[in-house]
């Protein structure tokens, strides 16, 4: 309990209540938000909860400088009605960034350095683009945990979760079980790992270290100088690929392309010349000349090459 009270956040749970969640289930989601709301330390100087609630449409239940206590946040949770329609999370991620966190809708100011945390909830599929929205909310600061119900889709939750991903992605087989996420969540928002809680600077990923942290890259990046951004490493500077004509940089790694007349080989990183002469590959009426990944045409003798450079009179 005093970890708790010595970690405030501004919290905000955004549930799923499209058609394919069934009322009795919605209601076991509203248990789940209650219970998880008494084991906060929830108040206006320590942490503040908002609730939102989406399929098509999103809605925000209440902000975070709505209610400082307890009760009044239980209530108005017994009070919400699913959406029904559509899984739009996306929109939610994005409602969630231009209009919970902000300092009018009671988000504390940067300068505090509160965690922000979202956790979803969706037994679905994202029916809109989460990746960018997501990757946007992260870079902004906030931290999000993904819970997926029953048929939820993995990759959709891996793809919109903070990293380390085991520590942000959680699955449960029925809402009649959620219940048994809260002593996870429990354990990290009372943990003074400052890793799972959020507090850190790091960009891309943070490493407890005692009681501290350092920040380390992914996989194609490397660490500034600052010890907390990262920077993509040129993957195609010289020395770095094995291409033999051009290397194109992809997300920290790269593939390897050929020149205009030349073919990539089966080890995909050497080329050879196309033969440009081959049937089927010119439009030469009569003669093909093969030059240098190019070609041009010509006739057979006693004929002439018409203005078109290809048919022959």
């Amino acid at each position: 309990d005093t970890a708790c009270k010595n970690r405030p956040l501004d919290l905000v749970f955004i549930i799923d209540s499209s058609r394919s969640v069934r009322s009795e289930e919605f209601e076991k989601v509203k248990i789940f938000l209650s219970k998880m709301i008494d084991t906060l330390d929830v108040g206006e100087r320590t942490t503040r909860v908002a609730v939102m609630n989406y399929a098509s449409t999103v809605k925000v239940e209440f902000p975070l400088r709505t209610y400082f206590d307890k009760a009044s946040m239980k209530e108005a949770i017994s009070h919400i009605e699913p959406l029904s329609a559509g899984t739009m999370t996306g929109l939610a991620i994005q409602t969630a960034m231009d209009e919970v966190f902000t300092e009018e809708m009671g988000s504390r100011p940067a300068t505090f350095n509160i965690p922000k945390v979202v956790i979803v909830v969706t037994d679905g599929r994202p029916q809109d683009q989460v990746q960018d929205v997501a990757a946007s909310a992260r870079t902004a600061g906030i931290e999000i945990y993904a819970v997926g119900v029953d048929r939820a889709d993995m990759q959709s939750l891996r793809i919109m979760a903070s990293e380390p991903l085991d520590e942000h992605v959680f699955y449960v087989e029925t809402y009649g079980v959620i219940e048994k996420l809260m002593s996870k969540f429990r354990e990290t928002f009372c943990a003074a790992n400052v890793c799972a809680l959020g507090t850190h600077e790091c960009e891309q990923v943070c490493v407890t270290d005692g009681g501290s942290y350092l920040c380390d890259c992914y996989e194609g990046y490397t660490l500034n100088p600052d010890k907390r951004t990262c920077s993509a490493v040129d993957t195609c500077a010289p020395g770095r690929h094995e291409c033999d004509q051009i290397c194109v940089s992809n997300n920290g790694s790269y593939v390897c392309e050929c020149y205009e007349g030349y073919t990539l080989h089966p080890d995909k990183k050497t080329c050879s010349a196309m033969d440009v002469c081959a049937p089927g590959r010119h439009d030469c009426a009569q003669v093909c000349l093969s030059n240098d990944g190019s070609y041009s045409c010509d006739c057979f003798e006693g004929y002439t090459l018409n203005p078109d450079m290809k048919t022959c009179s």
